[in-house]
C-alpha cells in the first residue's frame, strides 16, 4: 500500500468507532468497586468514580434511574453495579452508565433502613421524651391497615372482647407495594387531624423486609411524628422492627398485642371503678364525721333559737294568766260593789235614791265594760306584738316570704353553695307549703 493512500480517520470517526465497539461488546456488565468522588449536581444525576486497588472508571446514574435506589450512595462504599459501557464522545472518555447498584455484603434495603434510622434518630424523631402515654379509655380507635386479611379481623375481635362498645374507625390502605407508604401516611394524617379517633393503630401482618418496607419509608415516619394523637405501631411479628416502631409512641410486638395494649378489659375497669368508689365512700364518711363533730362543737357554743321561742311562749302564757286574773278580779270587785249597793238600796229603799243608785250602777257597768274592753285591748295588742316577734323568729315565716330550704339527696345536707351538689344530682326544696324533688341540670 502506498503510504500516501493509507486511510486516515478523524478524531470523531475514531471515537465513534470505539463507541460502537465498546457499547456493542459491553452493553450489560456487572462491576464491583469502591465509590469515590461522589457528586450530586442540581440536575439530579449522580456522578462518581468506581475504583479498585489498581484501576478506576467514571460512572453515572441518571435521575430517572436514581429513584429506584433503596439507599443513599456514599464515598467509600463497596458496591456491585449493573449497567453498560458508554463513550462521552465530546471528551473521548468512556464511563459506566448504571441502572442498578447494591451494597456489597449487605442488602440495599437493610442499608437503606440503617441510613434512614440513623438520620431520623439525629433529628430527634425517636426521642423517648416526646412520646405520649396512651389514653386510659379511648372513646374511638382509628386503625390504618388493609381492610382484608386476618389482621383487621383479629384486632376487631380482641377489641370487642375486651370492651364490647368501643368505637373503631378503619382507614383502609395498601400495606405493601407501590404507593403503600403514601396511603399509610395519608391515613395517619386524616385520623389525627379530623378528630376521628383518640388513638391510632397502624400496622400489618408479618413478612419479609421487602414486604414490610412501606413502614420503613420516611413519609410514614414523619406522619407518625406529626400526629396530634398517640400512635401504636403494630407491624409484623415480635422479631420484626421497622422505622415506624421507633417513631411511634408505643411499639406493639404484633397487631393482636396492639389491640390488647390500646384498651383495657372492661371488667378490670369496672373493678377499678368499684374500688375507687369504695375508697371515695369511706373518705366521704370520714369527712362527714369530722364535719358533724365540728357542727356539734359549734352548736355547743350557739344558743338554740328554739329556747328563745319557748321563753316567749312562757311569757305569753304568763301574760294571758295575768290578764285572766285581772279580769276576774275586776269582775269580782265590781260584783261585790254592786252587791253592797244593792244591800244599801234594799235597806233604805227610797225611790229617788234607788233611781240615783241605779244610774250610778249603770255608769259603773259602763265603766266596768269600758275598762274591761280597754284592758283586754291593751293585753291583746301586747300579745299580738309578742306573737309577731315570735313569728319573725320562726323559719316558717322566712319560707312564707318566698325563700326556700334546699337539701341534697339522699344525705339531706342543707346546701349553701352550688358546688356542694353535682350535675344530675337530686335535691329536695322545702317551700312555705309543700316540698319539691328536683334534678340539677346545670350550675351557674
Amino acid at each position: 500500500m502506498d503510504l500516501f493512500e493509507r486511510p486516515v480517520l478523524t478524531v470523531s470517526q475514531l471515537t465513534a468507532g470505539i463507541k460502537d465497539l465498546l457499547e456493542s461488546n459491553f452493553d450489560e456488565v456487572w462491576v464491583e468497586g469502591e465509590i469515590s468522588n461522589l457528586r450530586r449536581p442540581p440536575s439530579g444525576h449522580l456522578y462518581f468514580t468506581l475504583k479498585d486497588e489498581h484501576s478506576q472508571i467514571r460512572a453515572v446514574i441518571f435521575k430517572q434511574q436514581r429513584r429506584y435506589l433503596r439507599f443513599e450512595l456514599e464515598d467509600g462504599q463497596q458496591v456491585i453495579c449493573w449497567g453498560r459501557v458508554g463513550i462521552y464522545e465530546k471528551r473521548g472518555e468512556y464511563q459506566l452508565i448504571l441502572d442498578y447498584v447494591e451494597p456489597k455484603g449487605v442488602g440495599s434495603l437493610q442499608l437503606a433502613f440503617e441510613q434512614l434510622k440513623e438520620r431520623l434518630a439525629e433529628e430527634g424523631l425517636f426521642d423517648e421524651g416526646r412520646k405520649r402515654p396512651l389514653p386510659v379509655l379511648p372513646r374511638r380507635i382509628g386503625i390504618v391497615t388493609s381492610p382484608t386479611g386476618a389482621v383487621i379481623r383479629d384486632m376487631l375481635h380482641i377489641l370487642r372482647r375486651r370492651f364490647e362498645n368501643i368505637e373503631v374507625v378503619l382507614y383502609p390502605v395498601k400495606v405493601q407495594g407501590t404507593g403503600a407508604a403514601e396511603e399509610i401516611a395519608r391515613g395517619i394524617g386524616y385520623l389525627g387531624e379530623a378528630g376521628e379517633a383518640d388513638l391510632i393503630i397502624v400496622g400489618r401482618g408479618g413478612g419479609s423486609l421487602e414486604d414490610l418496607w412501606a413502614f420503613n419509608e420516611e413519609v410514614v415516619a414523619r406522619a407518625i411524628f406529626a400526629s396530634p394523637i398517640p400512635v401504636v405501631s403494630a407491624v409484623g411479628h415480635e422479631t420484626d422492627f421497622t422505622i415506624a416502631d421507633f417513631v411511634a409512641d408505643v411499639r406493639a410486638p404484633t397487631p393482636s398485642a396492639a389491640a390488647e395494649i390500646a384498651v383495657r378489659e372492661k371488667r378490670d375497669l369496672l373493678r377499678g371503678i368499684g374500688g375507687f368508689m369504695e375508697r371515695m365512700g369511706r373518705g366521704v364518711d370520714r369527712l362527714l364525721v369530722r364535719r358533724l363533730e365540728e357542727v356539734q362543737r359549734t352548736g355547743g357554743r350557739l344558743r338554740d333559737p328554739r329556747r328563745g321561742i319557748e321563753e316567749l311562749r312562757l311569757r305569753l302564757d304568763e301574760f294571758w294568766g295575768r290578764l285572766a286574773t285581772a279580769a276576774h278580779r275586776t269582775w269580782r270587785e265590781s260584783r261585790e260593789r254592786a252587791a253592797r249597793v244593792l244591800r244599801l238600796l234594799l235597806a233604805r229603799d227610797p225611790s229617788h235614791e234607788i233611781r240615783s243608785l241605779r244610774g250610778d250602777l249603770t255608769q259603773l257597768n259602763k265603766g266596768l265594760k269600758g275598762g274591761m274592753a280597754a284592758l283586754v285591748d291593751s293585753k291583746r295588742k301586747r300579745w299580738e306584738k309578742e306573737a309577731a316577734r315570735l313569728d319573725a323568729l320562726s323559719p316558717l315565716a322566712i319560707l312564707r316570704r318566698g325563700y326556700s330550704i334546699t337539701r341534697r339527696l339522699p344525705d339531706g345536707l342543707i346546701l349553701r353553695e352550688a358546688n356542694e351538689v353535682g350535675v344530675q344530682g337530686q335535691v329536695m326544696v322545702r317551700l312555705h307549703r309543700g316540698e319539691l324533688i328536683c334534678r340539677v341540670e346545670g350550675k351557674g
